[in-house]
């Protein structure tokens, strides 16, 4: 089968400041790959190169073993589809108009949308909990709500391979595992590969096949998260302190800060 995406000698930066350096990483077809690191250490403007919506410094990143930077805007969205983490929409769209938008790279330039699309848009809507928001206007939802609907509009265009950048930001914790939830069965029912940032790192534990760790531009650990995730690595890419023990749910590893006591006054 072949690797979905690679990066081979990627570097990524921003004017003369480079943030990641010379990376090699390949996402395994078909899985739920999560990267996690501390603020700061390159993992969005990772993700974002991986997406080609921020220039290479330098490397070459392949999708389907071709050079992404080869394919068409349209092409490449029929074949990854992005969340960035800052969305903008229009005043005033609606949710079923602004979940349709996933469906442009399957249309021609001035297609109607097909009945095909129109499934679509409706099973990812339905999947993220959101059809009863289908006549609202984005700007009269919650943070939440409004979240859900561009994970529904990356949804409906259904591509093999689907990249997010904190996509549980804005969510409480029962909906960060509703959408994770979700993520593994889109994963585990189609076989797309989902490839997430996320901040919290005992739910990339629990939900991820494939954990990748970084710090300062690099990775500095990938594989199983119950290979990956041990108590050196912790140290060394977010500098604390923690026990790595069973977690009591799943089995897989669960990491609890030791911490120390610190007086407030």
């Amino acid at each position: 089968m072949t690797t979905a995406l690679v990066a081979r000698g990627v570097s990524l930066g921003y004017r003369d400041r480079l943030v990641v350096r010379d990376l090699d990483l390949e996402v395994p077809p078909g899985r739920f790959t999560a990267i996690v690191g501390p603020n700061a250490c390159g993992k969005s403007t990772l993700l974002r190169g991986l997406a080609r919506l921020h220039p290479l410094a330098g490397g070459v990143v392949t999708v389907e073993g071709d050079d992404a930077a080869s394919l068409s805007r349209r092409e490449l969205a029929r074949r990854v589809a992005v969340l960035p983490q800052s969305s903008t929409a229009p005043d005033g769209v609606r949710v079923a108009e602004l979940v349709a938008r996933g469906r442009y790279a399957h249309q021609g330039w001035f297609a109607r949308p097909s009945a095909a699309d129109d499934e679509a848009v409706a099973r990812a809507m339905a999947a993220t909990g959101v059809a009863d928001l289908a006549e609202r206007r984005l700007e009269e939802l919650s943070g939440g709500q409004r979240q859900r609907v561009w994970i529904a509009m990356v949804l409906a265009q259904e591509t093999p391979a689907v990249l997010l950048d904190e996509p549980t930001t804005y969510l409480d914790l029962t909906h960060q595992v509703d959408l994770l939830e979700l993520l593994v069965g889109l994963n585990r029912e189609r076989g797309t590969t989902v490839v997430a940032v996320l901040h919290e790192l005992n739910l990339a534990a629990r939900y991820a096949d494939h954990l990748v760790v970084m710090a300062s531009g690099s990775i500095v650990a990938q594989g199983r998260p119950g290979d990956v995730l041990t108590e050196e690595v912790v140290r060394r890419a977010f500098g604390l302190d923690a026990a790595v023990v069973p977690d009591p749910v799943s089995g897989g590893p669960l990491v609890v800060p030791r911490g120390g006591t610190r007086s407030v006054r």
